[in-house]
This record gives C-alpha cells, sequence and structure tokens, in this order.
C-alpha cells in the first residue's frame, strides 16, 4: 500500500485496507454530549479515539486563538502516541457529524506529511451490526515525533482581515453566516468579505460528499477556481477543515486554515462584522 491516501475513502476502501490502516474516531458535540461515550457506544471495530480538546486543540485561553486553538507540535505528537498512532501508520478519521469533526485530525496530520484520509459517511456508513463497544484498548509503545506546523498551511487573524488575492470562505451554516443566533459565540455574522460555503451542503442526503463536479460548482459560486488562493474559517478551525479537505478533493489546490476562524475575530469587538 502506499503511503500517500486520498483525501476521502469509503468504506469499501477501508474494509479492503483495514488491517493496513489505524482507524480515529473523533466524535464531538456541542451539545456537551460525550464524544468518548458514542465511541463506547460503538465504533468502527479497533478504532482508537482521539479527543477534539484533549489531543487536537491546546486549551483556550484568551480571545487570541479562538475557541479550538492549535495544538503545539509536541503536544499533538503525545496526544496520538497515547492513542496508539504511532509514526508510519496511515491514518483514516471518522465521526458522526459527515465528517466536520474528524476533518481537524486528517487536515493536521496531512499538513505535517503523514498519509490521512476522512472516511466519506463517517461511523454511521459502517454496518451497524459490526459496530464494536466498549472502552477498547490501545497500541502499546507508540511513539510519533513531535512535527512542526507548516507556516505556509495557516493563516492568521490579520491575514484574514486582508487577505488580498485569497477568497476567504466560511464554513459554517448560512444563518451562522448570515447574523442569526449564534450558540457559542459572542457576536452573530461573518468577517467582511466572506463567502459562504456551508460544509454541510457538501454532503448529499445519506452523509456523503457529493461529486467532484458539484464540489467544483459549489466552490466556483464563492469564487474558487483551481489554483485560487483560499483561506477557510468556521467558528474554531475544525469543520474549516472539511473544507480545505474537500477542496484538495474537487482538485481546486490546497487552501489554508485559519485556526482561531470567527470564534477569535468574534471575541474582539474591534473587529468589524457583516450580516
Amino acid at each position: 500500500m502506499t503511503t500517500s491516501v486520498a483525501p476521502f475513502v469509503d468504506v469499501g476502501w477501508l474494509a479492503e485496507h483495514r488491517a493496513e490502516v489505524v482507524v480515529s474516531d473523533v466524535r464531538f458535540h456541542l451539545d456537551g454530549r460525550s464524544g468518548r461515550a458514542a465511541f463506547e457506544a460503538g465504533r468502527i471495530p479497533g478504532a482508537v479515539y482521539v479527543s477534539l480538546e484533549e489531543v487536537l486543540s491546546a486549551p483556550a485561553g484568551d480571545a487570541r486563538g479562538g475557541r479550538h486553538p492549535l495544538p503545539s507540535p509536541s503536544a499533538f505528537a503525545a496526544g496520538l502516541a497515547a492513542a496508539g498512532i504511532g509514526d508510519g501508520a496511515v491514518v483514516v478519521g471518522c465521526d458522526d457529524q459527515g465528517g466536520g469533526v474528524a476533518a481537524r485530525l486528517v487536515w493536521l496530520l496531512r499538513a505535517v506529511g503523514v498519509a490521512a484520509a476522512l472516511l466519506d459517511g463517517g461511523v454511521q456508513a459502517w454496518p451497524s451490526g459490526e459496530l464494536e463497544r466498549g472502552p477498547g484498548t490501545l497500541t502499546a509503545g507508540a511513539a510519533f515525533a513531535p512535527r512542526p506546523w507548516p507556516a505556509a498551511a495557516l493563516a492568521s487573524i490579520e491575514d484574514a482581515a486582508s487577505p488580498g488575492a485569497a477568497v476567504l470562505i466560511d464554513g459554517r451554516d448560512g444563518a451562522r453566516f448570515g447574523g442569526g443566533p449564534d450558540p457559542v459565540d459572542p457576536r452573530s455574522g461573518h468577517v467582511p468579505g466572506a463567502r459562504n460555503v456551508p460544509a454541510r451542503d457538501l454532503l448529499d442526503p445519506d452523509g456523503r460528499l457529493v461529486a467532484r463536479a458539484e464540489l467544483r460548482e459549489r466552490f466556483a459560486a464563492a469564487g474558487v477556481a483551481a489554483g485560487t488562493p483560499v483561506i477557510s474559517y468556521c467558528g474554531s478551525g475544525v469543520t474549516a477543515c472539511f473544507n480545505l479537505l474537500a477542496l484538495e478533493h474537487a482538485g481546486l489546490g490546497a487552501g489554508r486554515l485559519w485556526p482561531g476562524s470567527w470564534s477569535e475575530w468574534s471575541r474582539d469587538p474591534r473587529r468589524p462584522l457583516e450580516t
């Protein structure tokens, strides 16, 4: 099996390569439900649990960095190793929200040169009668070497404020983008000039990614064509990773992630907004 892998794989691919990959379950719910409890209630056999807040994020402090700041490379590496993901692993990330959470793990791994893909359709795509239950076991002795975050793959709040030739895309739903009620951030609306590309709108009714041609149409409507520089954001830099993976899958190139996203912008009352 090659060390590279496409941004998205389906359950057929996963079943064929199951012994060669580490399935990483990244379930997380904004309403407070436990992702680990959901993992223990039913997961793809052999999957390991990776916590969004403990492994894929640093502790949130002040307004800088937003609700889910990037973890340090050393903390990220230690968290992966503790979960049973070691150097040389090929990782397939999944969740129960169409990939909007697990995309954070997959994008971060791909950004530092590690083979990783998102499971199209998530945990729900795996036959329910074959799910594994219980706390699971860890792979003993896993070691993952820290790798620095590539500066070229990231954008700052100042980059978002003055994107230049880049297209700024917002992956939140249309209601929050447009200024409707926001249950988690202090102000509603979006960064001036941003284009709305809701990540959930890139899924079909079965929760799977739409065809490449349709992806390209959705991005074209936001002003993104092949090679267009893109900065992707969302509420806190998590679902924004899904749009970046979809962008790559559609053959439109690699964009940059703004980790702080709207949660960083909205906490600064000096920053203007649009509705």
